[in-house]
């Protein structure tokens, strides 16, 4: 029977190329110059590290990492920002957490959303992600272009379709 896979995948090349490109425009940047900015990724974490001067330019970084990760095909989604804090040398830092995988209530809502449709397919949810089992192809292809409408809080790849 056909199948297929809704999973949450971060590629972490994307996003090490995203931090970079950041880092870049942050190097270049005339109100930039003379002020101790940093920003880091953490694969093994799973995160991003920022410092920055002020509130303002932590801010500015931190929509062009957003702005740079959508260039490069990174969901916005994937980011969970933490308050600001303060650190000891007067600077501002924030920490960006990935989100990867679905959790169990997201994974809950996306299968009433599939039971929702009425279609002849059985969705299972297998740890971090939900596999969707039907017999005709048609119904899996609409229920792929079902969830890619649909404004979730995380990003969606679809993949293993058999």
């Amino acid at each position: 029977m056909p199948s297929f896979d809704i999973v949450n995948r971060v590629d972490p090349q994307e996003v090490a190329n995203s931090v970079n490109n950041t880092l870049k425009e942050v190097r270049s940047r005339y109100d930039f110059r003379g002020t101790h900015t940093e920003i880091s990724y953490d694969k093994k974490s799973n995160s991003i590290h920022l410092v920055a001067g002020d509130n303002m330019k932590i801010n500015a970084v931190r929509e062009m990492l957003i702005r740079h990760a959508i260039k490069r095909g990174v969901s916005p989604k994937l980011f969970t920002f933490s308050d600001m804090e303060g650190t000891s040398k007067g600077n501002v830092k924030m920490e960006i957490a990935l989100q990867e995988g679905i959790d169990h209530e997201t994974a809950k809502k996306i299968v009433q959303e599939i039971k929702g449709l009425n279609l002849k397919v059985q969705p299972a949810i297998q740890q971090d992600h939900i596999r969707v089992t039907g017999k005709k192809i048609d119904d899996l292809q609409t229920i792929i272009t079902h969830l890619k409408r649909r404004d979730l809080p995380i990003p969606l790849q679809f993949v293993n379709m058999k």
